[in-house]
């Protein structure tokens, strides 16, 4: 396994309007930390320290918010208030930051391809910074998914069971069960209809990719929504060798949908502050 760990985030958030107007989704605050940082201290959590991320237009203020603020850093050097800063702080001096344009949005997919001169030819992690998952014990989902790919050595998406009525949300596997918490992956189909749904076992944003999945991006056509799903490249990675799909232990959170942006909030106040 690389130190690498993938941040799509170039896309506009429009659920969060007029908020994300000028202010990435990305960096939305749960409570007083914005999701990217938590996505971050998950990949760290995880033995990650090279952070990868695909940004785009407007998004300026991740780049700022992983780097120092001089101005800010001397108005409260010596006051009570450094305490606020120990966490990014750490975070900063621990791992590394690199940054590429996704000048169209054409889909997830399209979003992993483009940080490909970010990863090079290695198995790395991908986080949905807006799928915030917090471990209720042990490790987190990323180091709990890191510790399988060093046993199975393949692609790894994260699932859990969602109701029927919410399976067009998500892209949605079919599988045979090796073990009670894991899948290898026969079907997958992006966004079904709740009749077409081969399951309710829904992928959530957690992904352990091995390299190869760059050619197979490279050569896969637009799919729903007219935009290149990850998940038509992991069903042509399954056909020709194994994808797993993992129910991870800990509590997630869809912090795409205000509903759930709320609720992590809400969350994240009674068990950390």
């Amino acid at each position: 396994m690389s130190k690498k760990c993938l941040f799509p985030a170039a896309c506009y958030g429009t659920r969060f309007l007029p908020a994300t107007k000028s202010m990435p989704k990305e960096m939305l605050p749960i409570v007083n930390k914005p999701l990217i940082q938590y996505g971050v201290e998950e990949a760290i959590e995880a033995g990650l320290t090279n952070m990868a991320i695909v940004t785009g237009r407007g998004k300026r203020a991740m780049e700022d918010h992983f780097d120092v603020s001089y101005e800010l850093e001397h108005q409260i050097e010596g006051s009570d208030k450094e305490e606020y800063l120990k966490g990014i702080r750490e975070i900063m001096n621990s791992c590394t930051f690199s940054y590429t344009r996704q000048i169209e949005m054409k889909g997830l997919g399209h979003a992993i391809l483009t940080g490909e001169p970010l990863i090079g030819d290695e198995p790395f992690a991908v986080v949905l910074a807006d799928d915030l998952c917090l471990a209720e014990e042990g490790d987190g989902v990323l180091a709990q998914m890191v510790r399988l790919y060093k046993q199975f050595r393949c692609s790894i998406v994260a699932i859990e069971e969602v109701p029927m009525d919410e399976v067009h949300k998500y892209g949605v596997i079919k599988g045979e069960m090796i073990r009670d918490d894991i899948y290898q992956i026969s079907e997958m189909v992006e966004k079904p209809a709740a009749e077409d749904a081969p399951s309710n076992l829904a992928i959530i944003g957690r992904y352990i990719l091995t390299p190869d999945i760059f050619d197979i991006l490279r050569n896969t056509t637009p799919g729903v929504g007219g935009e290149i799903q990850i998940t038509d490249a992991l069903m042509q990675q399954a056909k020709e060798g194994c994808v797993l799909g993992y129910k991870f232990k800990g509590k997630r959170f869809d912090c795409g949908s205000i509903a759930g942006f709320i609720d992590a909030t809400n969350y994240c106040y009674k068990m950390f502050y």
